[in-house]
């Protein structure tokens, strides 16, 4: 799957790391709603071209499975808390 970067030269292989890092910074300093959502940018960066249409619960089925939103009580139990509703 990985076989392209068998074939970069060292300075291809650098800006490589140095795109994929930017985008999972990007990622990384997503706050508030945008961690929620569908992240095609940062599918993006893989080679291989697809557009995954994710499954999306119906809203029952998706409020009992909140366990994201409960794992962050758990581990980052001092982060800070945002009230701001969300705009699309």
């Amino acid at each position: 799957m990985d076989d392209d970067l068998e074939k970069l030269l060292r300075e291809a292989l650098i800006d490589e790391v140095k795109r994929l890092r930017a985008g999972i910074r990007a990622h990384r300093d997503a706050q508030g709603h945008d961690l929620c959502w569908y992240h095609p940018a940062l599918w993006s960066l893989l080679p291989e071209k697809t557009d995954p249409v994710p499954r999306v619960p119906e809203w029952p089925r998706f409020m009992e499975g909140i366990h994201y939103r409960k794992s962050l009580d758990e581990q980052a139990p001092h982060a800070r808390r945002a009230d701001e509703p969300f705009e699309p």
